[in-house]
């Protein structure tokens, strides 16, 4: 069953990834996906690599024009903007002492201005032809806390007001807006930690295991089809049932 047939989505931060993987999931249900990244190489390698005409640009999602580019791209290439995804994101973890301003500034920023500017650039084509889902990437990070992310906590968990606050002003223009908290999910990223921190986390996972980007990648799926056509301003944690 193609879920996605006929739409056209976008991801940012979706040359590697958790992103990639919600790409790659969108193509194989049919979608036409643009791929916006800070990595211009990357992302057209990302396009290359998944096919069905998936284009890849730049995009720094601090800057409003570029997502707006992204979102013109979208149109120009495929003719709708059905599906947006805000998963760009970046960690700069510091404790709270030790922490600079600039680091904290950054991770807010791309995190909750960049999900921002996605949000409302999608939302402002989406009501044009008064259907389109929005898809937010937050993090169980955001829920509960985490040492060391007072800056990536924030703006996690101020995702998740954005995405209720647009969900309420978007849902009479047929906009659906939802996120998503993934959990410890298995990357390059969570695969570098220190074995004590690993297992420390690992002990917190009921399910006793990591997640795999694919995971997400089917929630994401739901998020962005009919399938969640009743849904708006949810948030759904992909996490084994760590910090239920």
């Amino acid at each position: 069953m193609s879920l996605l047939e006929n739409r056209t989505a976008v991801v940012t931060g979706g040359a590697q990834g958790i992103g990639l993987a919600i790409a790659r999931l969108y193509v194989e249900h049919g979608a036409k996906v643009v791929i916006g990244d800070l990595d211009e190489a990357a992302a057209k390698a990302a396009a290359t690599e998944l096919g069905n005409g998936a284009v890849g640009v730049r995009c720094d999602v601090v800057d409003a024009e570029e997502v707006q580019g992204l979102v013109q791209t979208a149109v120009d290439s495929f003719g709708s903007l059905d599906v947006f995804v805000n998963n760009a994101g970046i960690t700069r973890d510091a404790t709270m002492r030790t922490m600079s301003e600039e680091d904290f500034d950054l991770v807010i920023q791309v995190h909750l201005k960049g999900t921002w500017n996605g949000t409302r650039l999608a939302a402002a084509r989406m009501r044009e032809q008064k259907s389109g889902a929005i898809v937010n990437i937050s993090s169980l990070s955001g829920k509960v806390g985490m040492v060391g992310q007072t800056n990536y906590s924030a703006a996690k968990a101020g995702i998740v007001g954005m995405t209720k606050a647009a969900a309420k002003e978007m849902a009479h223009h047929g906009v659906r807006v939802n996120a998503i908290q993934p959990g410890l999910i298995r990357s390059a990223m969570t695969e570098a930690m220190p074995q004590k921190a690993w297992d420390q986390k690992m002990a917190e996972i009921p399910m006793g295991r990591p997640g795999e980007p694919d995971e997400v990648a089917s929630v994401a799926l739901f998020y962005g089809s009919d399938l969640s056509s009743y849904m708006t301003g949810t948030v759904a944690e992909v996490t084994g049932g760590r910090f239920m």
